[in-house]
């Protein structure tokens, strides 16, 4: 699930002169987020064949409980602040926090479907985008941009580098090569033992800038990247955000450890399906 709405600059300035304030994890760390991380993608891999015209999401978020409970693991977003679904399924203009619902999906959307579980204490958190049947090409290049968004932020990840790192090298694709528009409102988030924690995971920014990046750092990052401009609003319900404009938004996201070489992935599908066209 992606992070709250952003904090404000005192938050991230407290957290960037306080060492204190984002954990470190040891080695054995990692393998409790290996098998969370497993457990997500195997979720999101069972739903590839089902994502289809005619399927209602809610169907989807019942395939995604029994799968997740029956192999050892607790849906996380069930019961977090009140929700009361396992997915947070967003359809075309949603940007992130759709709630599941009995509304049919039609030919030609794009959903993301964003899914977290909990292992041995472990967080995993992992959200993909699908097509459902014949999906026209800029929403199938929108996809395809946020993908690649997510993948060069990822290869930004490595000791000392920092958090402004990781939002540059997303902002300056997506914005400056794509023409796209980087959603601001939501950031990515550290995670471990616990759901959301620090370091933020803002993707824009300056290099140089924000938290310096050390090995045993556990974070997501899941950047949102909308056709139009990146104004978004939240509606009553609380939860699901769309873009102001109705434009088209998508969203890739992957659970990441720093080690000491660069970054590792925890959340990489074991059916090599991160990427539509899955099938």
């Amino acid at each position: 699930m992606t992070g709250s709405e952003l904090p404000s600059p005192d938050v991230f300035e407290a957290a960037r002169r306080s060492a204190v304030a984002v954990t470190i994890h040891d080695a054995d760390s990692f393998e409790g987020m290996r098998r969370a991380g497993r457990l997500v993608a195997e979720v999101l891999d069972l739903l590839v064949p089902e994502v289809k015209p005619g399927v209602t999401t809610a169907y989807l978020d019942k395939l995604a409980y029994e799968y997740t409970c029956d192999h050892g693991g607790i849906p996380a977003c069930l019961g977090y602040r009140g929700y009361r679904h396992t997915l947070c399924t967003s359809v075309n203009h949603v940007v992130c926090h759709g709630i599941p619902n009995d509304k049919p999906l039609r030919e030609g959307e794009i959903v993301n479907i964003d899914h977290t579980v909990i292992v041995d204490g472990w967080y995993g958190d992992s959200s993909r985008m699908y097509l459902v049947g014949d999906v026209k090409l800029k929403a199938r290049r929108l996809v395809d941009v946020t993908y690649e968004s997510m993948l060069r932020g990822i290869a930004a990840v490595k000791p000392g580098a920092t958090t402004g790192d990781i939002g540059h090298a997303i902002q300056s694709y997506a914005e400056g090569e794509e023409r796209c528009a980087v959603v601001r409102d939501f950031c990515g988030h550290g995670l471990g033992r616990v759901f959301h924690a620090l370091p933020n995971i803002v993707h824009y920014g300056k290099p140089g800038y924000g938290i310096a990046l050390k090995p045993g750092m556990f974070f997501t990052i899941e950047p949102m990247i909308n056709l139009g401009s990146y104004g978004v609003k939240v509606l009553n319900d609380g939860w699901t955000a769309v873009t102001r404009d109705r434009s088209l938004s998508a969203q890739f996201e992957h659970s990441v450890g720093v080690t000491e070489e660069g970054v590792e992935i925890f959340t990489r599908s074991p059916k090599g399906w991160d990427k539509p066209p899955y099938l």
